[in-house]
C-alpha cells in the first residue's frame, strides 16, 4: 500500500472511497459525527488534523475507505467545513474532485433553535428555510422567525444524538 507524505507525516492512500480535504483545522471529528462514524463500524478511516495548508493555513483531512457520500451528507459538511473538497477515489486514483458549496438558501437540514418558530409546530407542515448571511463563520437566518443560527449551534445539532 502506498502513502503520501505531508510534511513529516505519512498518510496511507486509499484504493476506493472518499477523501474530505481542506476541512477547517480542528473540525475533522465533527465531520465524522455528521457522517455517523464512530470507529466501531469496522471500516478504515484515516484522520489527519492540524496539517499545514497553503490555501487555508491549517487543515484536517478525513479518508474513508470504501465509503461514498450522499448529497445530504455533503450539504451538512458544507455547513461546518465550507472550504472542504470531496475527492472520489477509484483504483487508487482521484476520479472526481468537487469543492463543497454552501448555497445561499438552506432547506430542511437545520432545526430552528427558536422553540416558538412556526417550523417547530408539529401541526404546521412548514419546512425550515435559512438564508446564509455569513460563510466564515457560518451563520444562518431563519426565513420565518429571523432567528440567527451560528456555527456552534449548527455543529451542536449535527453532533448531539
Amino acid at each position: 500500500m502506498s502513502s503520501e507524505k505531508i510534511g513529516n507525516i505519512r498518510i496511507v492512500k486509499i484504493n476506493n472511497g472518499t477523501v474530505i480535504d481542506h476541512i477547517r483545522a480542528g473540525h475533522a471529528l465533527e465531520v465524522l459525527q455528521i457522517l455517523g462514524i464512530t470507529g466501531k463500524e469496522g471500516s478504515i478511516v484515516t484522520i489527519a488534523m492540524n496539517i499545514s495548508s497553503s490555501r487555508i493555513g491549517q487543515k484536517d483531512i478525513v479518508k474513508l475507505e470504501d465509503r461514498f457520500l450522499e448529497t445530504p451528507e455533503v450539504a451538512k459538511i458544507a455547513l461546518v467545513a465550507p472550504e472542504a473538497t470531496i475527492n472520489i477515489i477509484r483504483d487508487a486514483k482521484v476520479v472526481e474532485k468537487n469543492r463543497v458549496r454552501l448555497p445561499d438558501l438552506i432547506t430542511d437540514i437545520v432545526v430552528c433553535p427558536n422553540t416558538r418558530c412556526i417550523t417547530n409546530e408539529p401541526r404546521e407542515p412548514i419546512i425550515a428555510k435559512y438564508q446564509v448571511i455569513s460563510r466564515k463563520p457560518t451563520r444562518l437566518k431563519c426565513l420565518y422567525c429571523w432567528t440567527i443560527v451560528d456555527e456552534e449551534e449548527i455543529i451542536r445539532q449535527f453532533t448531539e444524538r
